[in-house]
């Protein structure tokens, strides 16, 4: 096993996971690989990718490699493998949330690919993908706050309750912006229609890069 983490010059490359996984931990109790799926599924998935079960073993199992995490088998007959956070994955897991630089987020947004593309499809499709997102958006948004309705009681769960609260509210924007679009459809299909009856044009790649630099200079002078 590797040596145990001392100091900021020895932290440790982990994934993004494996930084969540170490978080979890940090309560300092005993989880099994299952207790964690469990926990990612209740909370995580809403703002960030839940793990796959293989994902979570190959991470804890690096974890326990850097020595940020020990475990043992409890039990016999149906035995299991439980984890938890050493003092040097408490260190290295506390370095990364205060000091680590915080990424952008990445969306990779499904419907307004299709949207973007629209010309390729009609107005009825592309209400049927965005009333679809809107049905599952409104989904997540009254799962969300059900989760946060049951974090109430524990104070200890009072940033999970802040994390679920605002997923409530981003999925409430997301349903509701994808309800505007399917109103807004109609006009941008309106605009595109009368000017390809009219000999619609694409434009060419130079006016591409004269807009850029419209954009450009607009930026210079902010």
């Amino acid at each position: 096993m590797t040596e145990a983490v001392e100091d900021a010059a020895d932290q440790p490359n982990l994934s993004p996971t494996g930084w969540a996984l170490l978080g979890m931990l940090s309560g300092g109790n005993e989880l099994s690989g299952y207790d964690i799926k469990k926990w990612t599924d209740w909370v995580i998935r809403f703002f960030y990718s839940s793990p796959a079960y293989s994902q979570i073993y190959s991470e804890l199992k690096r974890l326990e490699q850097y020595g940020l995490v020990t475990s043992r088998i409890e039990g016999s007959t149906r035995s299991r493998r439980m984890y938890k956070i050493t003092d040097a994955g408490l260190a290295a897991v506390t370095r990364w949330t205060n000091e680590e630089p915080v990424e952008a987020p990445t969306l990779k947004h499904s419907p307004m690919l299709r949207v973007v593309f629209g010309h390729l499809t009609n107005p009825g499709r592309l209400k049927e993908v965005l009333a679809e997102h809107a049905a599952y958006a409104d989904r997540m948004q009254r799962e969300a706050a059900t989760e946060a309705r049951h974090t109430a009681e524990q104070p200890a769960w009072s940033y999970a309750r802040l994390a679920l609260q605002w997923s409530e509210r981003y999925y409430a924007a997301e349903r509701d912006l994808a309800l505007q679009l399917i109103k807004d459809l109609d006009v941008a299909d309106r605009i595109f229609t009368e000017a390809e009856q009219s000999g619609l044009e694409w434009p060419v790649r130079e006016y591409w890069y004269e807009v850029e630099r419209r954009i450009a200079a607009e930026k210079d002078r902010e």
